[in-house]
């Protein structure tokens, strides 16, 4: 049996006031379309139909960067004219699916689960159901549709405006997300009416149509609260927002990871947090970022697609798409851009800034440093000042710098040049050839004193100084 995924994520969000599809608006740095289809990938369900229609093309440049473990393809939907129109557009995806279920998403609802859609199909194949509702149970149901029980399933599900006082008190509310038996879902899927208000085609009209059919129709109830949350202006996504925070971190302090303060912490549904991290105020973790253990990031680090080992110490460092070793100290005031690789052992001080280079084990980049386009070997020591030079204007090139190397103050590497194992820059040089292992390179201007310069280049100087605050005693 084939099982397969149809997300809606056609809308525009007009109260959102943005310029792109309103799926793709963030919830914790993320897509809400990123949330649903990674809880979809959890529950190993591979073959995802994606239906798109406000600024689509954003969708599919979204879905085309992606890593993604499913095979996704999209559908596109000309007229918003709702939810049953809207799968209506996948009408081919499902007959290629006929023999498996369908589960429909809410590509603007980010909270779904793997365990609520496994636990959902479980009952739905268990109870040959036509069609399964994933529920969820509220204190305050206001505006939601209400599900209907019977002895052996549901009956229906009652809009808030249409339902009764009995019905009112109801507080079990449709999540809008559905297990379908594919072939099921294609009997009724194009005799739905737009027969309301709207003049739309509502997905929910499938559910009184099958059962009308004498298909069984039942309900999921889902432990998760936040499985029916979706939002439509900006103060509805920061609920959202502060909503994801407060869950992943009170998850990760059940996994017993330390937090000193909350204030500005922000953490990826994807990312992971070995034991014995402590996690400081400020810290933002994002994308797939995996955190090692025994680690302390400390004060306002930013963390994204980056792997960090054990016993890292890290402290006011922004670190994207890179792999930080066991045991490296970096701060404060570092940045790690893309392609950046610190081995084990290294120290990396204030205000160094790393792009596309690896930092061999045990080398020291102690501040005031910029390494770009390198390839440093082990137990390298930078000094103050140092700059690999990659860039002539129009192309970038690379500088190796070989184990057991000495940069002194101020070097300038002009690439592409190799210092070799063991060689030493002197202070202020300007390298532009390659040195031979174990060699001293200097290059320097030759130093010429005039005596008595100064004192005449700078005597207006001098005196309006002296005019404004006094001849300095002479010691």
């Amino acid at each position: 049996m084939e099982n397969n995924v149809i997300i809606l994520a056609g809308g525009q969000g007009k109260r959102m006031k943005t310029n792109m599809p309103k799926a793709l608006c963030n919830v914790i740095g993320e897509p809400m379309l990123e949330w649903v289809l990674t809880a979809c990938e959890n529950a190993e369900l591979d073959d995802i139909c994606v239906v798109k229609g406000y600024e689509g093309q954003q969708i599919e440049d979204y879905l085309a960067q992606r890593k993604s473990k499913a095979k996704i393809c999209t559908v596109m939907q000309e007229e918003r004219l709702g939810t049953g129109h809207a799968v209506m557009q996948a009408a081919d995806f499902l007959k290629a699916h006929a023999e498996g279920n369908t589960l429909i998403l809410c590509g603007d609802a980010p909270f779904i689960d793997a365990e609520t859609i496994k636990g959902a199909l479980e009952l739905h194949t268990e109870k040959d159901c036509g069609v399964t509702v994933v529920t969820s149970r509220v204190e305050n149901p206001t505006g939601y549709g209400r599900i209907i029980r019977t002895e052996d399933g549901i009956s229906g599900i009652v809009e808030h405006k249409d339902c009764t006082p009995m019905q009112l008190a109801i507080t079990e509310i449709n999540s809008g997300c559905y297990w379908f038996k594919t072939a099921d879902l294609l009997e009724v899927l194009f005799d739905i009416k737009p027969e309301n208000a709207q003049g739309e085609y509502y997905l929910t009209d499938c559910i009184e149509l099958l059962i009308a059919k004498g298909k069984k129709a039942d309900a999921f109830i889902s432990a998760n609260p936040h499985v029916a949350l979706g939002a439509n202006d900006r103060r509805g996504l920061l609920a959202l927002n502060d909503i994801a925070r407060y869950e992943i971190i009170g998850k990760w302090l059940d996994e017993g990871i330390e937090f000193c303060c909350t204030d500005g912490v922000s953490i990826g549904n994807n990312v992971t947090i070995g034991h014995g991290t402590k996690i400081h105020s400020g810290v933002i973790l994002r994308g797939n970022t995996t955190i090692g253990e025994n680690c302390n990031i400390g004060n306002n680090c930013i963390i994204e697609n980056t792997t960090v080992g054990n016993g890292v110490n890290l402290n006011n460092v922004q670190a994207y798409e890179s792999v930080i070793e066991d045991d490296v100290k970096i701060g404060p005031y570092v940045q790690l851009r893309p392609n950046s690789h610190i081995k084990k052992g290294a120290k990396i001080g204030d205000f160094v800034e790393i792009k596309n280079s690896t930092i061999g084990e045990y080398t020291a980049v102690a501040h005031l440093t910029y390494i770009g386009d390198s390839d440093v070997g082990s137990n390298v020591n930078f000094g103050c000042g140092v700059v690999t030079v990659n860039y002539n204007g129009d192309k970038k090139f690379r500088t190796v710098i070989e184990d057991n190397a000495f940069i002194g103050c101020n070097t300038n590497l002009v690439a592409p040049v190799r210092v070799g194992k063991g060689a030493y820059t002197a202070a202020g040089s300007t390298i532009t050839t390659d040195i031979p292992d174990n060699a001293l390179a200097i290059e320097r201007g030759r130093e010429t004193i005039k005596e008595g310069y100064a004192e005449k280049k700078l005597k207006a100087r001098t005196e309006k100084f002296e005019a404004i605050h006094g001849k300095s005693e002479e010691k």
